[in-house]
């Protein structure tokens, strides 16, 4: 049996395309077959240099056009040279169309963009998760934000939510006792935000934490004395490094991310 030529084309990476070839060409007990990968076809002149390829190959065109025109264009010149040619998408997109009675965006590479968010969303998440609560701090230097705060400042959803939004966050826990991390005083301070909330409130989240963790809620952990030297020292090094200082107090972490997002924006400091 001769060779089975495929090609794969889109006007986009074409990875839709390719799937679709792999999975049918499994089908059968074929030894001797290539599937050539062709992306970015988004005019007639590269159709007619793709057409004429694959009729010297004797080739199979599967393809994902979102165009139309080049659609239609493409089935032309295709039996122009007596070359099968399988429209992917139009079987599937003409039926939604009827019954959502709404007309398709027609634009290339929409699925990439959407796996790209996906992927940058992990990839942020991942990050958070690996830079909490000061484990690393090397994390410092590559987040697009720093949270600093004392304990219970939340931080951590605060990350994890900022994660979602694409956003790469490091946070550091403030704590008089430890050195403040150096790497802190090599970025830009919009890059920082430092969390607080008031002394009353604090408390009370301490206890309700000491006791979930099944501890007495008289530890010094929520001692209102060490509180306040707890936030005595936040507020200093706060000051002394310039950042935006937010008050958490009675605010949701969406409120709170709301303003960050609104920060970052105004000063444009995402990398």
């Amino acid at each position: 049996m001769e060779k089975i030529n495929i090609y794969a084309v889109s006007d986009s990476l074409g990875e839709t395309a390719e799937q679709v070839a792999k999975a049918v060409i499994r089908q059968f007990d074929l030894a001797d077959f290539d599937i050539k990968k062709v992306s970015y076809i988004n005019d007639k002149e590269s159709i007619d240099h793709l057409i004429q390829k694959a009729s010297d190959e004797n080739a199979f065109i599967v393809f994902t056009l979102v165009v139309e025109e080049l659609r239609d264009y493409m089935i032309e010149k295709a039996s122009e040279y007596n070359l099968d040619a399988v429209d992917i998408m139009t079987p599937i997109l003409f039926p939604l169309v009827k019954k959502l009675g709404l007309a398709p965006k027609n634009e290339p590479g929409l699925l990439r963009q959407l796996d790209e968010k996906y992927f940058k969303r992990v990839e942020s998440v991942e990050f958070a998760v690996k830079y909490d609560d000061g484990k690393d701090t090397r994390g410092i230097l590559l987040a697009d934000v720093v949270l600093i705060g004392v304990s219970r400042t939340s931080k951590t959803p605060l990350s994890m939510y900022l994660a979602h939004k694409n956003l790469k966050v490091a946070n550091i826990p403030l704590v008089p006792e430890v050195s403040l991390p150096e790497e802190l005083k090599l970025i830009s301070p919009k890059r920082i935000i430092g969390l607080t909330l008031n002394v009353e409130n604090l408390n009370k989240i301490r206890k309700e934490r000491l006791k979930a963790m099944g501890l007495r809620d008289t530890a010094n952990y929520a001692n209102m004395e060490r509180i306040f030297e707890e936030l005595e020292y936040s507020e200093k090094v706060m000051r002394n490094l310039k950042c935006k200082i937010i008050d958490t107090t009675n605010k949701a972490v969406e409120e709170t991310a709301s303003i960050i997002l609104d920060y970052i924006a105004e000063n444009e400091i995402k990398k």
